[in-house]
Protein backbone atom coordinates (compact mmCIF):
# COMPACT_ATOMS: atom_id res chain seq x y z
CA UNK A 1 0.00 0.00 0.00
CA UNK A 2 1.19 3.41 -0.85
CA UNK A 3 1.02 6.09 2.09
CA UNK A 4 2.05 9.44 2.15
CA UNK A 5 4.53 9.74 5.06
CA UNK A 6 6.03 12.95 6.20
CA UNK A 7 5.33 14.46 2.50
CA UNK A 8 7.04 11.92 0.51
CA UNK A 9 5.70 8.56 -1.24
CA UNK A 10 6.06 5.30 1.17
CA UNK A 11 5.23 1.56 0.33
CA UNK A 12 4.09 -0.15 3.24
CA UNK A 13 2.69 -3.50 3.53
CA UNK A 14 1.21 -2.95 6.93
CA UNK A 15 -2.08 -1.26 7.10
CA UNK A 16 -2.85 -0.51 10.76
CA UNK A 17 -0.78 2.48 11.99
CA UNK A 18 0.96 1.00 14.97
CA UNK A 19 2.72 -1.95 12.62
CA UNK A 20 3.61 0.92 9.69
CA UNK A 21 5.67 3.12 12.11
CA UNK A 22 7.81 0.03 13.49
CA UNK A 23 7.98 -0.99 9.53
CA UNK A 24 9.12 2.84 9.02
CA UNK A 25 11.62 2.46 11.99
CA UNK A 26 9.74 4.50 14.50
CA UNK A 27 9.97 2.24 17.13
CA UNK A 28 10.90 4.87 19.94
CA UNK A 29 8.31 6.06 22.22
CA UNK A 30 8.18 9.28 22.10
CA UNK A 31 6.44 10.30 19.13
CA UNK A 32 3.97 12.26 17.92
CA UNK A 33 1.39 10.95 14.79
CA UNK A 34 -1.61 12.40 12.98
CA UNK A 35 -2.93 10.60 9.94
CA UNK A 36 -5.04 12.95 7.41
CA UNK A 37 -4.43 16.21 9.72
CA UNK A 38 -6.01 14.12 12.51
CA UNK A 39 -3.52 13.54 15.66
CA UNK A 40 -3.67 9.94 16.56
CA UNK A 41 -2.98 9.33 20.03
CA UNK A 42 -0.65 6.39 21.34
CA UNK A 43 -3.30 4.23 22.53
CA UNK A 44 -5.40 4.28 19.25
CA UNK A 45 -2.47 3.59 17.21
CA UNK A 46 -3.41 -0.19 17.28
CA UNK A 47 -7.10 0.46 16.44
CA UNK A 48 -6.05 2.73 13.54
CA UNK A 49 -6.22 1.91 10.13
CA UNK A 50 -4.87 3.43 7.04
CA UNK A 51 -5.91 3.32 3.56
CA UNK A 52 -4.46 4.20 0.25
CA UNK A 53 -3.35 7.22 -0.08
CA UNK A 54 -3.33 8.46 3.48
CA UNK A 55 -1.15 10.75 4.65
CA UNK A 56 0.60 10.22 8.20
CA UNK A 57 3.06 12.76 9.82
CA UNK A 58 5.37 11.37 12.25
CA UNK A 59 7.39 13.92 14.57
CA UNK A 60 10.22 12.71 16.95
CA UNK A 61 11.71 14.69 19.58
CA UNK A 62 15.59 15.26 18.67
CA UNK A 63 17.98 15.38 21.89
CA UNK A 64 20.64 18.13 21.92
CA UNK A 65 22.60 20.60 24.07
Amino acid sequence: MRIILNGKPQQVSESRLDAVLLECGYDQPAIATAVNQAIVHAEDRAQTSLQEGDQLEVLAPIGGG
